[in-house]
């Protein structure tokens, strides 16, 4: 996909060709270092607009996170939130001038979906130890080699999903802006703008739900 101008374009075109994404990559994980930053400089005892929001929207999505996953989902809080704020950055970042979305190439979102693969796999193993493999094997034992394979197969269409959705849906939304750039190259519609937005915003809260689903899966007994 040929983009406009962008951060890059000064670079050779064999640089821009392979590496684009990574810049765009690094320029994204300093976004989140520098808003990282300054969430933790609001402690004042008279919260400001910023802090009350930010209060709001951690406090919000850590009760939808025990609701998902339950109290034993608690230590992975973290571990979620980074993985939301990392697809909502990357997935931003195409509608600020001069970027593009690094969730736009494939390779950038196979990296958390494959991450949230074995994340929750390896919290199912921790938790139940040998005894995880009941959850591939069904509740009679009569179907169990049938419900191996089934489960198998679903389990590993989960990243691929995960990948998939993400990508279709960034690389869709980069293709319409550089249209739109190419069309109204001063002024991109209003109301396409904040339906980008608000994409990018779903889009990342259906990650992070998907993988408070599969911890919450991984976290609950057999049947």
């Amino acid at each position: 996909m040929e983009h406009p101008l962008n951060l890059t374009s000064f670079l050779p075109a064999n640089i821009q060709h392979h590496y684009l994404h990574v810049i765009m990559l690094c320029v994204a994980v300093c976004i989140i270092f520098f808003l990282g930053l300054y969430v933790r400089s609001l402690r004042s005892e008279i919260p400001s607009k910023s802090q009350n929001f930010f209060e709001v929207l951690v406090g919000g999505l850590s009760n939808l996170a025990v609701d998902v996953m339950g109290k034993e989902g608690k230590p992975y809080l973290p571990i979620v939130f980074g993985i939301g704020l990392y697809v909502a950055v990357s997935n931003l970042m195409g509608l600020i001038p001069g970027l593009i979305p690094p969730t736009s190439n494939m390779n950038t979102t196979a990296a958390p979906a494959i991450f949230v693969f074995l994340l929750y796999n390896f919290i199912g193993i921790k938790k139940h130890g040998a005894s995880y493999i009941k959850h591939f094997l069904g509740p009679l034992p009569a179907l169990a080699p049938f419900m191996l394979i089934i489960e198998i197969i679903s389990h590993l269409a989960r990243p691929l999903s995960l990948t998939m959705r993400l990508f279709g849906n960034i690389a869709g939304e980069d293709l319409v802006v550089v249209i739109l750039f190419m069309l109204v190259p001063f002024l991109l519609p209003i109301p396409m703008f904040f339906l980008m937005i608000f994409t990018s915003i779903l889009q990342a809260f259906v990650f992070m739900m998907l993988t408070m689903v599969y911890i919450a899966g991984a976290l609950e007994e057999a049947h």
